[in-house]
């Protein structure tokens, strides 16, 4: 008896998570993205896809690279794309998120797109709006944008996810995108490690389903890709470690570390980048390996994937309930 076709369609109204996506949603996500990358490599990068759909990025901490390239995506598929500013906007004189999503609702947006710095407020705002919503990352629980556009990235150079050895490095305590690349990664069939002081790690992280390990050398032995992170300064109350200079020494990828890994290791760094604390610029700037700028321009690919696919979701105002 043949197996049944997979399904193509996503069946979720939001992007909050890549927590309980299954393997075939997470192919669609980066299937439909390919597409993309070629499509943004052409002289006329604009199409008529969401034209009369209007997105809002909704923006609660500073970004460059997320809320710029969500903007780029809205444009590039054709929609109206409206960047609001937190910092003169009524949240700045009291309103609360509530409030300003039942204000963004009347407003009739197709899509939000939201940063937040606490954890399950995204969600909280998804709950009482009718359009989709995509999460640009909230507080330390997840970022699910970049961890796609890393897996993107990695298939496009490996082929693959399954059965690769994938080390994260640093500030997992305060990391989104650590968590969303963990879901991620396990979900198709890659190992994970985490490579971190005993400080920044969180407590029972092995539940996650990652090997955990406190010296770089030891952590990067065989890895396929070695995905850095930042340190997350902003969110640190207190000494995490001793100095920046003792961090870099122990855990800062520079290519002494690096020779623990495969030759062809590749070497990711979400952005923005501390130089010479978490990473090497020599390393950082290797053009065989690097693929730091790369996954800068799938994260364009990659949103328009999910605007695309997630506009498809919703129906027009008039037919919500409102």
């Amino acid at each position: 008896m043949s197996k049944a076709p997979k399904s193509t369609a996503f069946p979720h109204r939001h992007l909050l998570g890549i927590e309980g996506l299954s393997p075939d949603e997470i192919s669609l996500l980066l299937d439909r993205s390919e597409k993309y990358v070629e499509q943004n490599r052409k002289a006329d990068k604009k199409q008529a896809t969401l034209r009369g759909r209007t997105i809002i990025n909704l923006f609660f901490e500073p970004s460059t690279r997320t809320q710029t390239s969500f903007e780029l995506a809205g444009k590039r598929l054709g929609a109206d794309v409206i960047n609001m500013s937190v910092a003169t906007s009524s949240v700045r004189k009291g309103e609360t998120l509530i409030d300003t999503a039942m204000t963004l609702n009347a407003m009739h947006p197709d899509v939000l797109a939201v940063r937040h710095p606490d954890s399950g407020a995204i969600k909280l705002l998804s709950d009482k709006v009718n359009c989709a919503v995509i999460n640009g990352g909230d507080g330390t629980h997840e970022h699910p944008t970049q961890a796609l556009l890393d897996a993107l990235t990695i298939r496009r150079r490996k082929g693959r996810l399954e059965g690769l050895l994938v080390a994260i490095c640093g500030d997992v305590l305060h990391s989104r995108v650590a968590r969303s690349n963990i879901h991620l990664l396990n979900t198709m069939g890659a190992r994970v490690r985490v490579i971190a002081p005993r400080t920044l790690v969180p407590s029972s992280i092995e539940r996650l389903g990652v090997e955990v390990f406190h010296d770089m050398r030891a952590g990067l032995q065989d890895c396929d890709i070695v995905m850095m992170l930042r340190l997350q300064s902003e969110r640190m109350q207190g000494n995490f470690f001793p100095s920046v200079r003792e961090y870099f020494h122990f855990f800062g990828l520079d290519y002494e570390k690096l020779a623990a890994a495969k030759p062809d290791a590749l070497i990711m760094h979400p952005g923005p980048m501390n130089r010479g604390v978490e990473i090497d610029s020599l390393v950082a700037d290797d053009f065989g390996r690097s693929v730091i700028r790369e996954q800068v321009e799938i994260g364009v690919a990659v949103r328009m994937a999910v605007l695309e696919i997630l506009s498809a979701n919703i129906p027009p105002p008039a037919d919500r309930n409102l």
